[in-house]
């Protein structure tokens, strides 16, 4: 922000017309926090215009325009890094131009990062939490700022911030350090290299001449790869010698074996600090030929192998078959799937064959690979042949179809269909899981495996939205998930009304009214439902009482209710209509919403449907037993309630004549009549009767209403007497009173140099007054209002004749005034005081001087004049000086001085100003 400020540029004032004050050159606000731009204008009734970055403000809850006397605001609510902006303030071709500065609070680390510790090629995630939304981190390693270059990501979450990296590598290991503008957090990183598991080593070979040598390993890893060495040298790769690596298995095959082939043969995978050995015998047989023949045998194991040489594999796994054979000469083996022969020597499923052993290998075994396999082994004596059946099982097909089909108050009812597959092994049961809509945490509902496929999931909250999934158990292992369920939320119905009451019955009609229910729930009401029954006909409350059963049955105990409304009522009273004359009837009422009624509400009592005989009678409110005092153009609406049955017959009389309604409206309801007047009259004023009347029985009301205004002015206002300081008045009252009382009257006096009235007396109650104190060789002029409970009269009475002070011969001698010389050079009543102020918190140091004329203030810093600096603001204030330094740096320190010259001296003040650095961290290793 200083160095915006700096680079401001420097404009000279320019004398305006338009402005008395102008806008300040900068102003510096806190993010968050208020601030006020205002200025002072020439013409109060001037109209400003508020730009910012040139583009005008329209009035907002965030930009507030006051406008008070030649006062023009600007505020700026809730500042946030947007407002950080120049701003300009417009009246006509003249400008008055500042700039904002919005400082952002110190971001604080509230959680620090933890060292992680890791293998190379794993996911390494360093997590920070800072105090504000939207905060700016810096990441660093080893002192290297980090940037976005494809091994590091970096991930903002509201207050979290992540830096992550996909692969770990040996180069990675150091310390990450992460910067904010209020604090900082750092964590090692140690990446170890990633342990190789053997799955099979080398074996020792002892081969014979012309025959094949194959030396094979397999490792955890499939990526790895790998070199072969032969005492210590490298092999290198011919006609004869073949090195092949397929999946985790890496082979060194070697054919047309010979004596300098022997030795020992070293696997060293790249990257690890690991290595598999064997040796490599070369046997050189002289064997004197005797041919022989024996029919060939296959040798086969089957003490491990199921019913009917039946091969069970889990799909994934590796199966390894290797099946022995003699016979001379050698047997050639052929390997048959059905009738499909198996001749592949490399790859996923092949055949390894040597002179005594033949080996069927299928790696990672899946469902196709299911079938009968048959060896045949046949030489010139003979043949034999083995049949095998492998089967191939896996973990069952994810269950289909899961859905809510029933929800309570804390539970739902969830059901699914069995998997497609369920993976050649009987299932088990089922997993369950859920979690709420919105959220990818799951939950484990059931830890032992549950047989059915319909659970009763429960601890739920009323009014969330859950989303379930379900997980088959098989032999093998458990399946994939399911696919989400539809969202469901756990709702109730709602208790029963409470409070049920019959509100009013007639001939043919009752009146029901009620509260809503004491629990209601997260599924809230869509209304209600009344039905009734004839008594006897259906369930009772005495029934009820006397059986002691649960409120959830009461549906069940009467099949004779008649419901009274098809679609629920959201109103909580209902008048049930056609109802039979003399009968006796149950009611009932349920609240209905989504999860459906509720336990009903009855009647402790059957209810007779017929009419009630009541007396009418007016209930006047209390204002109405007085006078009803109204001003004109006001609104009269006056609602009086009544009662009585059958429906009484009201009437109104003014005055004893029936009312005109086209004059005053009548509206008349059941159980109350309001008489309205949207602009009241002195016409309307008179005695009004209200006449309730059913047959030969009647009551009355009457109200007076009385329409006021303003009176007239007093006539005949003369004076009827002067004596030394005092005069007598008199007057007659208004030939208008207004229609009210006068209460008074106020007197006002007026002396005929100045024209100005000045009360005498308010609420002088009689029609005459003495007015005193008057004043010497003046003429008086009086004026008189009358005044009622409505105020004073808009015209006034003013006095026909006029009262004269006379002069009795007094002189007035006055003595000479001698002028004192007020002019004085300039004296510092107050000087500069040292200080020492700490960088970046605004600052001021102040003094005070007197002199005549007023002295020119000159400020200086190492004897410098401080000119048209925004850093530094100067104020005066009726002779005491303010120079205030906003946000110090180091650079501010040195002597200030003030200097105040005019025509007759000049006199000077000086103080050292010394700025520290703020040092946190030392204060916090000391503690």
């Amino acid at each position: 922000m200083l160095k915006r400020l700096k680079k401001m540029r420097k404009v000279e004032p320019k004398k305006c017309d338009a402005f008395l004050r102008k806008l300040d050159a900068a102003y510096s606000v806190d993010k968050g926090k208020r601030i006020q731009l205002s200025v002072e204008v020439a013409d109060p009734n001037a109209q400003v215009k508020w730009l910012k970055n040139g583009q005008e403000i329209k009035p907002s809850a965030k930009y507030v325009f006051e406008s008070q006397g030649n006062k023009r605001t600007l505020t700026i609510n809730r500042c946030n890094l947007s407002d950080d902006a120049a701003y300009e303030c417009v009246i006509g071709e003249d400008k008055s131009f500042t700039e904002v500065f919005v400082k952002e609070p110190p971001i604080t680390i509230t959680k620090l990062l933890d060292d992680v510790h890791t293998v190379v090629g794993e996911r390494v995630e360093f997590e920070v939490e800072v105090s504000e939304e939207g905060a700016n981190v810096k990441w660093m390693k080893d002192g290297v700022e980090l940037t976005r270059d494809g091994k590091y990501r970096f991930k903002k979450d509201g207050k979290k911030h992540w830096l992550i990296i996909n692969e770990a590598s040996k180069e990675d290991i150091g310390t990450f350090y992460v910067y904010t503008n209020g604090g900082e957090s750092k964590a090692e990183l140690e990446v170890e290299d990633k342990e190789l598991e053997v799955l099979q080593s080398i074996a020792d070979l002892t081969v014979k001449a012309q025959e094949q040598a194959v030396f094979r390993c397999e490792v955890s890893d499939e990526k790895v790869t790998g070199k072969w060495l032969k005492d210590g040298v490298e092999v290198k790769p011919s006609d004869r010698i073949k090195m092949t690596h397929i999946g985790r298995v890496h082979k060194l095959t070697i054919d047309n074996v010979k004596a300098e082939d022997a030795g020992d043969y070293t696997f060293i995978p790249d990257g690890y600090a690991l290595s598999l050995s064997a040796k490599l015998n070369f046997l050189e047989i002289k064997i004197e030929y005797v041919p022989r023949q024996d029919p060939p045998k296959i040798h086969l194991d089957t003490s491990g192998v199921g019913s009917q040489n039946t091969i069970t594999v889990v799909a994934g796994n590796k199966l390894r078959l290797d099946v022995e054979i003699t016979g001379e000469p050698a047997p050639t083996v052929c390997w048959m799937k059905g009738d499909t022969p198996i001749v592949e020597t490399e790859g996923r499923v092949r055949v390894e064959t040597r002179k005594t052993l033949s080996s069927f290998v299928i790696e990672g075994a899946e469902k196709d690979d299911e079938g009968r396999y048959t060896i045949t082994v046949t030489n010139p004596a003979g043949e034999d042949k083995a049949v095998l059946n492998i089967r191939i099982v896996d973990v069952p097909n994810p269950p289909l179809n899961v859905k809510c089909t029933a929800v309570g108050e804390d539970y739902a009812t969830i059901t699914w269909e069995p998997p497609t597959f369920d993976g050649g092994v009987p299932l088990k049961g089922y997993l369950m899981e859920r979690k709420k809509k919105g959220s990818s945490r799951w939950t484990k509902l059931n830890f032992d495996i549950y047989e059915s496929t319909t659970y009763e999931a429960k601890k739920m909250i009323e009014g969330v939205l859950y989303e379930m999934r379900v997980f088959a158990v098989n032999g093998i292992g458990v399946s994939q998930p399911s696919s989400n369920s539809k969202p469901f939320m756990p709702i109730a119905p709602t208790s029963e009304p409470t409070r049920l009451t019959v509100d009013d019955v007639t001939d043919s009609t009752c009146s029901l009214k009620w509260l809503p229910p004491d629990r209601i729930g997260a599924g809230g009401i869509d209304g209600y439902l009344i039905e009734y029954c004839v008594e006897g006909a259906c369930w009772s409350p005495v029934l009820h009482r006397s059986l002691f059963l649960p409120l959830s049955l009461f549906p069940v105990l009467g099949t004779d209710w008649i419901p009274a409304n098809t679609d629920p009522v959201e109103k909580n009273h209902y008048t049930v209509r056609g109802l039979p004359t003399g009968e006796k009837l149950c009611f009932r009422v349920v609240a209905v919403n989504i999860a459906g009624r509720s336990p009903p509400a009855i009647m402790s009592q059957a209810v007779t449907i017929r009419e009630i005989m009541e007396h009418p009678k007016i209930r006047l409110p209390r204002q109405l037993r007085t006078k009803y005092i109204k001003k004109v153009g006001e609104k009269v609406n006056l609602v009086i309630p009544f009662q009585g049955k059958p429906r009484p017959i009201v009437n109104w009389y003014k005055d004893g004549e029936p009312l005109d309604e086209k004059k005053v409206p009548v509206r008349t309801s059941d159980f109350d009549t309001i008489l309205f007047i949207r602009s009241a009259e002195r016409d309307h004023s008179g005695t009004y009767t209200l006449s309730v009347k059913i047959e030969n029985m009647e009551d009355k009301a009457n109200i007076e209403i009385q329409i006021v205004e303003k009176p007239g002015p007093p006539v005949a206002v003369h004076v009827t007497d002067v004596w030394g300081f005092n005069a007598a008045l008199e007057w007659k009252p208004p030939k208008d009173n207004g229609n009210a009382e006068i209460t008074g009257y106020t007197i006002q006096k007026a002396d005929k140099k100045t024209n100005e009235w000045f009360t005498v007396y308010e609420h002088n109650r009689r029609p005459s007054c003495t007015v005193s104190d008057l004043v010497m060789g003046n003429e008086y002029m009086f004026r008189v209002f009358s005044e009622n409970i409505c105020g004073h009269s808009d015209e006034v009475g003013i006095s026909k004749n006029t009262a004269v002070i006379a002069k009795t011969g007094l002189v007035k001698k006055t003595s000479p005034y001698k002028e004192k010389d007020m002019n004085h050079s300039p004296k510092f009543t107050q000087p500069l005081m040292d200080r020492t102020v700490i960088a970046g918190y605004t600052t001021a140091i102040s003094c005070s001087v007197r002199g005549y004329p007023k002295p020119k203030i000159i400020w200086m810093k190492n004897k410098m004049i401080i000119g048209e600096d925004p850093k530094f603001l100067m104020q005066n204030n009726q002779g005491v000086l303010t120079l205030n330094i906003r946000k110090p740096g180091l650079f501010d320190g040195g002597k200030y001085s003030c200097k105040a010259i005019n025509d007759l001296g000049e006199d000077e003040v000086e103080c050292k100003l010394e700025v520290r650095v703020h040092q946190p961290d030392k204060v916090e290793e000391k503690k």
